[in-house]
């Protein structure tokens, strides 16, 4: 039987990009997987991805949450680097 562990190893994104869309969009990690392979194949889906991520560091941040915010601006350094697309103004 096919499980959650699974799902995310056929995602393109990590495990820990996945919980930052469950955490932005409020929705179990199952979801967030599907809505992120969905994404990534959008035409502007990384740069949404981007966004999500960048809006809960944001959000960390203004909950004086340094913590979740440094672990969220690594979440989004290693996304960038895997995915460059996802930088706002890319073609």
């Amino acid at each position: 039987m096919i499980n959650l562990n699974d799902i995310e190893d056929m995602c393109t994104l990590t495990r820990e990009e996945i919980a930052a869309i469950a955490e932005h969009e409020h929705v179990p990690e199952f979801d967030a997987t599907m809505l992120a392979e969905y994404l990534m194949h959008l035409p502007k889906g990384p740069q949404t991805v981007n966004r999500m991520i960048c809006d809960d560091a944001r959000a960390a941040l203004h909950a004086g949450n340094l913590t979740h915010a440094r672990e969220l601006f690594t979440v989004l350094q290693h996304f960038i680097a895997d995915h460059p697309e996802a930088i706002r103004g890319a073609q």
